[in-house]
């Protein structure tokens, strides 16, 4: 799938570059285009991708403190400035684009949503938000924060990916080293999601293309990711327990919301050498993912590519009615309590969520 992505924010900024380099290191060339958009000057100078400051007259590029109401209306008041950057990068090659932000701080959590809107206002391609949630010890206004964007995020784009932090957070790692496991692991996941059905070597049986993404995702809400990997035996028929085996293990313990499996809608793709693949063995798990998300709607599919190694590859799309969201709210809503002022009743409570799609 060819995808052009923004950055927004510090995080969404650095997740941008890493997806953008492990598809340049794979070969995979999903990536057609990638810029990083900031309100703090510090924070885009160590990127390698194309970067734009915005919100100078406001802010004068020390960033917004991570007040996402004021990052919300700078986005507004530059959506045409960051529109102009994006000039000659959406073509008609591109099948969708991707926002990336970190939902907790305030250019990303405010400006990620509401620069959904204006693409998809412009734009006739899918407009999708990958959000990532700040961990449990990110703060109090973190949480509230990512409360508020995850609903509007989620309103507001075709569908909202959303990675947990600590979903992929060594127990022992530091806050840096955390983070850089977290953004390794979207790169991997989220990368490998992009390539799907551009065949790099051989040709599968039944290869994933683009639009059976677009399908999956095509009910809106919130979606997850999940990736799990083994070594191959050179024998097909010998790998269709070690394709059940990686499924499991990617749907039950490495999804990026935890504990979120019944879904609306899945996606499985099986990536390896097409010689070690077996269709057995896809259909098989395919059939175990129905199963356990509940869902009748669950695409599955090869994706050739030369290794050593069998992967699976787990989309599940409709998991905001999850018990891990629930929580998550409720996280969100104690934080802005705590932080005083006044608190819609309804604001971080998912029934509203759930009344969005």
């Amino acid at each position: 799938m060819k995808v052009v992505l923004i950055g927004v924010g510090q995080a969404g900024g650095k997740v941008t570059q890493s997806l953008a380099q492990f598809d340049y290191d794979m070969g995979f060339d999903a990536v057609r285009g990638a810029l990083a958009v900031n309100t703090a000057r510090a924070d885009l100078q160590n990127l390698d991708i194309d970067t734009a400051l915005i919100g100078q007259d406001r802010v004068k590029g020390h960033g917004v403190g991570g007040d996402n109401e004021l990052g919300a209306q700078i986005m507004q008041e530059n959506a045409t400035e960051v529109l102009d950057e994006l000039d000659g990068r959406i073509t008609t090659e591109a099948e969708a684009i991707v926002v990336v932000a970190g939902l907790g701080g305030g250019t990303g959590s405010g400006g990620a949503p509401m620069l959904a809107r204006e693409l998809k206002r412009i734009y006739e391609k899918p407009v999708y938000v990958l959000g990532i949630l700040p961990g449990r010890d990110e703060g109090g206004l973190y949480q509230a924060n990512a409360g508020r964007s995850l609903k509007t995020a989620a309103r507001e784009a075709d569908s909202l990916l959303l990675v947990d932090n600590d979903a992929w957070r060594g127990s022992g790692d530091s806050v840096a080293a955390g983070f850089e496991r977290v953004n390794d692991a979207i790169s991997q996941r989220v990368g490998l999601l992009f390539a799907s059905g551009e065949a790099v070597e051989g040709v599968g049986e039944s290869v994933v293309d683009s639009s059976e993404i677009i399908n999956t995702l095509r009910g809106g809400g919130i979606a997850s990711i999940g990736y799990a990997s083994a070594e191959a035996s050179e024998d097909a028929g010998e790998n269709v327990n070690t394709i059940t085996s990686v499924t499991r293990k990617a749907l039950l313990t490495s999804m990026s919301l935890p504990n979120a499996v019944k879904a609306d809608s899945a996606l499985l793709v099986v990536a390896g050498d097409p010689e070690r693949l077996s269709r057995k063995g896809v259909e098989r798990a395919r059939r175990w993912v129905e199963d356990q998300t509940g869902s009748m709607e669950v695409r599955g599919g090869d994706f050739p590519l030369g290794s050593d190694k069998i992967a699976s590859l787990i989309v599940l799309s409709g998991v905001e009615r999850s018990e891990r969201v629930d929580e998550f709210m409720k996280r969100a809503r104690e934080a802005a309590d705590s932080q005083g002022g006044t608190t819609d009743p309804d604001e971080f409570t998912n029934d509203k969520l759930d009344g969005l799609f």
